[in-house]
């Protein structure tokens, strides 16, 4: 099975100034644990996830208002929506992250996390 079959879509996406506080209420509301940061152009810049948040706002001085830019990763590992689910389980696995961003000609179409492959695995077990 691939990714696109299983992959969160659409992707809720933020913007690079979007704040800390900005997004953590986006995460919550949305009961997501990452979310794929992009430009004006629709173009992946970044990844943002909650242990980031956590990890930046223990810091004294690191406050909510900050922007994501300070926090994201600047390089995250994508994924594309024609791979395969256990070869995307083990890029997640092999890099400790929980979320990656899935692409379609270079442009984010969704997100991909270990709750949506666990959940496929339980439903696909269950049958």
């Amino acid at each position: 099975m691939l990714i696109k079959d299983i992959m969160t879509k659409p992707a809720i996406t933020v913007s690079a100034n979007d704040t800390i506080g900005d997004i953590l209420y986006i995460m919550s509301k949305n009961n997501i644990n990452g979310a794929p940061v992009i430009d004006k152009e629709n173009s992946l810049i970044g990844m943002i996830v909650k242990a980031d948040i956590y990890r930046f706002m223990i810091e004294p001085g690191h406050i909510a208002d900050c922007p994501v830019d300070w926090v994201m990763s600047k390089s995250p590992i994508t994924c594309e929506s024609e791979e395969y689910i256990d070869e995307v389980a083990r890029r997640l696995r092999e890099n400790n992250i929980v979320a990656m961003p899935v692409l379609e000609d270079k442009k984010v179409v969704g997100v991909i996390s270990f709750e949506d492959i666990i959940d496929h695995f339980l439903e696909s077990y269950s049958k």
